[in-house]
């Protein structure tokens, strides 16, 4: 195209070296940014396997790739709608751009007695050099800015260029982590109690309730206390507005608002990608975990007395009913099927959350009636 040709002509004839400008909202460095986190979670990986603590160790890398994953994704998509506008304008602007080269050429390739000479005289030539000297500097820096676009261009092309080895390689590695957390969970010794499982009373709980609300008031009067009490557990009422969300992705419903069939639900609904991991936000004790009605994989956490925290729709589920958790354990995944490097990077410059596949219902329940869980969280 005649426009990558006066690129290239501008590029070659102009010796301009100063770099690149690097805002925050800059998408080539939202991208790069993105990738460097997601080598370091590989570090970290390989790291995790000598830790004291594997599973918070493995926790920690998961969420780092997650996150990595989003932010690169994020990335890839400002970086080809920039390069779209930036073709667009290249291609628009061709004549004038033209015009611009011929202007610097004719400039840089004369020979200094034939500007110096003029037609009509030494006072037109006089007149005349006068102009060009308020032109040049308009004309550099119109060239200037032509040459940061460029090279904004071609570090756009070869990032995107890159992107599928860095996804490939992240995917395999945040797979490989979340196998390694199931095993380190299983392996791992048995946590402290708070509480002691009635299996008995939970079951018939399960069998007479027909909504949430009606299994979460009968299970404050389910178990009895363990021998020992456990740790003892942070003021849950000082966290408020300094709590992180349970899991890495974008809140799609709030609390009480109406989804497409205009049901209500008195919690959160969160949009997260496929097999992401669902921690505690919160020390909390494990006061209901499995199938409940409609609600696929639901856990039920107790951060403080008075407190009920429901996560529903997980596919899978850690963790012993009575068990006290700390801030950050994981007690579970999404369900879903993760996606591919290729997918991922043709689903990129689409945006619109489409890689946000999957939904976790988040209610937070105080004396028994549900309240609003955002004000208590960090993101929303």
């Amino acid at each position: 195209m005649r426009w990558r040709r006066l690129a290239a002509a501008v590029l070659l004839g102009l010796a301009l070296t100063r770099p690149l400008p690097a805002a925050p909202t800059d998408p080539a460095q939202l991208a790069l940014r993105a990738a460097h986190a997601l080598e370091q979670a590989q570090i970290a990986l390989e790291r995790a396997e000598g830790a004291h603590d594997r599973v918070a160790a493995l926790t920690k890398v998961i969420r780092a790739y997650e996150e990595g994953l989003m932010a690169l994704r994020e990335g890839l998509r400002r970086a080809a709608i920039r390069e779209a506008e930036l073709t667009r304008r290249f291609e628009a602007e061709g004549e004038k751009l033209s015009r611009l080269l011929g202007a610097l050429m004719s400039i840089g390739g004369a020979e200094v007695p034939e500007l110096l000479l003029h037609p009509a005289g030494p006072l037109a030539t006089a007149r005349a050099g006068m102009i060009l000297g308020d032109v040049t500097p308009a004309l550099k820096e119109q060239a200037e800015a032509l040459r940061r676009e460029l090279e904004e261009l071609a570090i756009l092309r070869e990032l995107q260029s890159r992107a599928a080895d860095q996804l490939e390689q992240a995917l395999v590695g945040v797979q490989e982590a979340r196998a390694r957390l199931s095993e380190a969970i299983s392996n791992r010794e048995e946590l402290p109690r708070r509480f002691l499982a009635d299996p008995q009373a939970v079951a018939s709980l399960i069998a007479s309730s027909e909504t949430l609300a009606a299994f979460a008031s009968g299970l404050a009067e389910i178990g009895g206390r363990a021998p020992e009490e456990g740790p003892v557990m942070p003021a849950f009422e000082r966290m408020r507005g300094r709590t992180p969300l349970p899991v890495t992705g974008r809140i799609l419903r709030r609390f009480g608002e109406a989804d497409a069939a205009g049901i209500r639900r008195p919690g959160l609904v969160i949009a997260t990608p496929p097999r992401a991991l669902v921690t505690s936000p919160w020390p909390a004790t494990i006061r209901y975990r499995g199938p409940l009605l409609d609600y696929g994989n639901v856990i039920i956490l107790e951060p403080a007395s008075g407190y009920l925290l429901v996560l529903a729709g997980l596919d899978e589920v850690y963790g012993e009913i009575g068990e006290v958790l700390e801030a950050g354990a994981p007690v579970g995944l999404m369900g879903g099927e993760a996606p591919e490097a290729r997918e991922l990077l043709s689903q990129a410059p689409r945006g619109g959350g489409g890689e946000l596949s999957e939904t976790l219902y988040m209610e937070l329940r105080k004396d028994n009636e549900p309240v609003d869980p955002e004000p208590w969280f960090t993101a929303g």
